[in-house]
């Protein structure tokens, strides 16, 4: 059974740092590409990042490169996002899913198993 739990959410003030984590389970995130989205009240989901399948390359909206990271470890089959420099309009759900097939990578018709999503809230 195909499983995605996401954690690592919380409050944290602006400038600050938070890691969130996306752990599979029933398949290997070595050989998917995994993707980020976020969405915040009123707003459609948006594609913050992706990591596809061993050695590949990696994708982030332009809104945060420079300031997020997406990495993936094998041997826990566990993908995370670190983000960094948070600012209030960073505040959303956030919801790790599994690229079922196809491109853009921020298309979110295109992932076919999602988690529950973690809540990030940046304020002072």
């Amino acid at each position: 059974q195909v499983q995605l739990v996401e954690s690592g959410g919380g409050l944290v003030k602006p400038g600050g740092s938070l890691r969130l984590s996306c752990a599979a389970s029933g398949f290997s995130t070595r050989y998917y590409a995994i993707g980020w989205f976020r969405q915040a009240p009123g707003k459609e989901r948006e594609g913050v990042s992706c990591i596809t399948s061993d050695e590949g390359p990696t994708y982030y909206a332009d809104s945060v490169k420079g300031r997020f990271t997406i990495s993936r470890d094998n041997a826990r089959n566990t993908v995370y996002l670190e983000m960094n420099d948070l600012k209030p309009e960073d505040t959303a759900v956030y919801y790790c899913a599994r690229l079922g097939y196809g491109t853009p990578w921020n298309d979110p018709d295109l992932y076919d198993y999602w988690g529950q999503g973690t809540q990030v809230t940046v304020s002072s």
